[in-house]
């Protein structure tokens, strides 16, 4: 019996080592069988990878082993985490990390110095890791529908980030480090806490998109009309009440705006004082020629 009983479990020994760890049942459907590579995609441009929507708690494991991959769209799972693995990507390019429930990021997110697009929109953020201004070549951040209430100082050094969507978060008032970022042209901090714009949002030189839509902005800086490149300025469903008499100097903003998607200035759902609501009735020429006025009569 104990002869037969050793051979039993000497067999079942070289079943399991011959078919090596089982992956989780998840996995397993993953792959299908295959080699993890047979999922890349290889474009002109990129070798990419997509696993969106593929109910993952945690990231395949095999994943690591992929270093080739430029782009990799994991949105829309329930990742709870990203392991410090991620830094072995180091030839990421684009990151989509959207629409999990991600409450950190590693901070070996640094090593990934092709970075150029990084997406962490609708997750669990409460920080930032400073580890990210490393990537230097990043251009495109998303960090919308988090619960950040403030970004590391180092985020001076994206001296590259020309597009940052904070909307849907807890600032309170508008990060110092932005007024660094000398190459944003959009910048989105919409459904926040703010009750100030700092009157050194007029160093953000080349800012063509502004979007502080419903926050608690009582008063416009004067400053902000000197960043003469703004197309779009979207101030809706704040506390507003004046605005700043040098507005007029914003020759770019082609109109009073009411759908979200056009450029112009939105400015509806103010308080805003009078006769200024009748003003804005009769479009933006009215609303700057009335300024302009007013400002040579003071």
């Amino acid at each position: 019996m104990g002869t037969e009983h050793s051979k039993n479990e000497g067999r079942r020994s070289m079943v399991f080592l011959r078919k090596g760890p089982k992956l989780p049942a998840w996995e397993d459907a993953l792959l299908s069988g295959k080699e993890p590579k047979s999922l890349l995609k290889r474009g002109l441009r990129y070798v990419s990878l997509s696993l969106i929507m593929k109910g993952m708690t945690s990231a395949p494991d095999f994943l690591w082993g992929l270093p080739e991959v430029q782009k990799l769209n994991l949105s829309r799972n329930r990742l709870v985490m990203i392991p410090p693995s991620l830094g072995k990507l180091d030839r990421l390019v684009v990151l989509n990390l959207g629409g999990n429930c991600l409450k950190c990021l590693p901070k070996e997110i640094g090593l990934l110095r092709n970075l150029k697009v990084l997406f962490v929109n609708m997750n669990c953020l409460t920080e930032v890791p400073a580890e990210l201004s490393l990537c230097r070549k990043l251009e495109v951040l998303s960090l919308s529908h988090n619960c950040i209430s403030q970004l590391p100082l180092s985020f001076t050094d994206l001296t590259s980030l020309r597009k940052l969507n904070l909307s849907n978060n807890r600032f309170v008032q508008i990060p110092l480090c932005i007024f660094a970022l000398r190459s944003l042209d959009f910048l989105h901090l919409g459904s926040n806490r703010l009750e100030n714009i700092a009157e050194s949002v007029q160093y953000l030189v080349n800012l063509q998109i502004f979007i502080v839509e419903n926050n608690n902005i009582r008063t416009l800086p004067r400053s902000l009309c000197f960043i003469t490149t703004l197309e779009l300025l979207n101030v809706d469903y704040n506390a507003i009440q004046t605005l700043p008499d040098d507005l007029y100097l914003l020759h770019r903003l082609p109109r009073i705006a009411w759908n979200p998607m056009d450029k112009g200035l939105h400015i509806a759902h103010n308080p805003l004082s009078r006769p200024l609501p009748e003003i804005v009735e009769g479009g933006l020429d009215a609303l700057f020629n009335y300024l302009r006025e007013k400002k040579e009569h003071n």
